[in-house]
């Protein structure tokens, strides 16, 4: 007879986790430290699962590449394949390209990232996993919410800090509520007690001693050992200005004015999203009152959003991309946009590094709005580099992933807006200069008066 969970023997902290589980909670939360073992113990939980319920499991990671890297392909330090938790005999297939085990009693577990769940959708799963969820884009959870309250389904999120993001605060909204099963564990907090095990912590402070001789960052070793939410993420470019902004109340209801115009700036994609920021000029401060972002929609979508809305428009801003051609119609993004009332001007061309400067310079004097751009405000926490250990260094370039579009707005936003300013700001004289029409001191007044 095989007994489950198969060749793991949990911990007593992960034995908690299964205990809830018998208890009939349908919701979990673990932040559990580095090396603590998340992703076999929650794999192995889904696995008992799909054997108690016949039905479909998801275990999702932030992308596609990591779902096949850490489980699929994953092997842990005593040499056992992640996947094997499966016992041979009870697997009815294997679909490597999709990542996916069907199992002989009619379940299936399959492996996803947040990064394209858009391509299972229709499937209803009565059990996800989103791992790292700090990482992840959180509309996955958003997406299948209605269908496991419907089914009664359960999800688990597991993962370490990354500041102050949608991970913190979904905790802060579920850790004392009694349908919830919640777990913080640092390095302080677990022991080697599976049966077989020496006993002792799972992490010593000699590998701590280790890896910060190593030089491993200090706030990182506090995010991953001992689960640190305080600081911002690690390798953020806007982390710590969304936090003075948050302190200073910029990030707060800011209302749409109607006798100013408005301006957009977009960041354009099909497969990935597509994104429009919504701004006004309120003298030399910025409001951001407004944001849409869609995936797999194209202009015309954008274009009848945007005619919906009670805004009059000064000017609409896109990347460089926007005078790219397209196969299917022979006809550049900007003359199909011309086409629909759009008509765009082309945001001068930067390095992205330097973009990134120029957006921070300008986070003093911008306003954001709370409700409306609420997910422009997580791309903006969430955007960041990725450390790498080995070189002791954070990589050169931004991580590409969910928060990238929004960010790559708001850094358009920050190149166009001398050019919006000026635009809004001065007039042409006789002799073809353009000359200011209101200092910075007389500009609120004469807009809102």
């Amino acid at each position: 007879m095989i007994q489950l969970p198969y060749n793991f023997s949990p911990r007593s902290y992960q034995r908690e986790l299964f205990k809830a589980r018998q208890r009939g909670l349908k919701r979990f939360f673990i932040v559990w430290h580095r090396r603590c073992g998340k992703d076999k113990c929650c794999l192995n939980f889904v696995i008992r699962e799909a054997f108690d319920r016949v039905g479909s499991y998801f275990y999702i990671l932030p992308t596609y590449r990591q779902a096949k890297q850490i489980i699929w392909d994953g092997i842990d330090a005593s040499g056992f394949r992640f996947m094997d938790h499966i016992p041979a005999e009870l697997i009815a297939s294997k679909n490597e390209s999709e990542l996916r085990v069907e199992l002989r009693n009619g379940s299936a577990i399959q492996l996803l990232g947040s990064d394209n769940i858009d391509r299972i959708v229709g499937v209803n799963p009565v059990g996800v996993v989103f791992s790292e969820y700090s990482l992840q884009d959180p509309r996955a959870y958003d997406f299948y919410r209605p269908i496991l309250n419907e089914n009664g389904g359960w999800a688990l999120f597991n993962g370490t800090p990354r500041g102050k993001n949608h991970f913190y605060h979904l905790y802060q909204a579920i850790k004392d509520d009694p349908t919830w099963y919640s777990s913080i564990l640092t390095v302080d907090d677990t022991l080697r007690d599976a049966p077989g095990e020496q006993g002792g912590p799972v992490v010593t402070p000699e590998m701590l001693a280790q890896d910060r001789a190593e030089g491993l960052d200090e706030d990182l070793l506090r995010q991953e050992y001992y689960c640190d939410f305080s600081g911002v993420q690690t390798g953020s470019y806007y982390g710590r200005l969304i936090e003075i902004a948050e302190a200073e109340g910029r990030i707060t209801d800011v209302p749409w004015n109607p006798r100013a115009p408005v301006f957009t700036v977009w960041d354009l994609g099909v497969a990935d999203a597509m994104v429009v920021i919504f701004a006004q000029l309120n003298g030399a401060r910025v409001d951001i009152i407004d944001y849409i972002e869609k995936r797999g929609e194209g202009l015309s979508y954008f274009a009848s959003e945007l005619f919906r809305k009670p805004y009059t428009y000064s000017t609409h801003y896109a990347p460089h991309d926007i005078k790219a051609r397209e196969l299917t119609t022979g006809k550049t993004r900007w003359e199909l946009a011309r086409d629909l009332g759009l008509p765009f001007r082309e945001v001068k061309k930067m390095s992205v590094q330097d973009g990134i400067d120029s957006l921070r310079s300008m986070f003093p004097r911008l306003w954001i709005d709370r409700t409306r751009c609420a997910r422009l405000i997580s791309c903006l926490t969430n955007y960041h580099k990725m450390y790498d250990p080995k070189k002791q260094e954070y990589n050169k370039d931004p991580v590409h992933d969910w928060s990238s579009h929004g960010a790559d707005a708001a850094r358009y936003l920050s190149i166009c807006y001398e050019e919006e300013y000026e635009h809004r700001n001065t007039e042409v004289t006789s002799s073809g200069a353009r000359a200011p029409i209101y200092d910075d001191d007389d500009y609120q007044e004469a807009i809102f008066n």
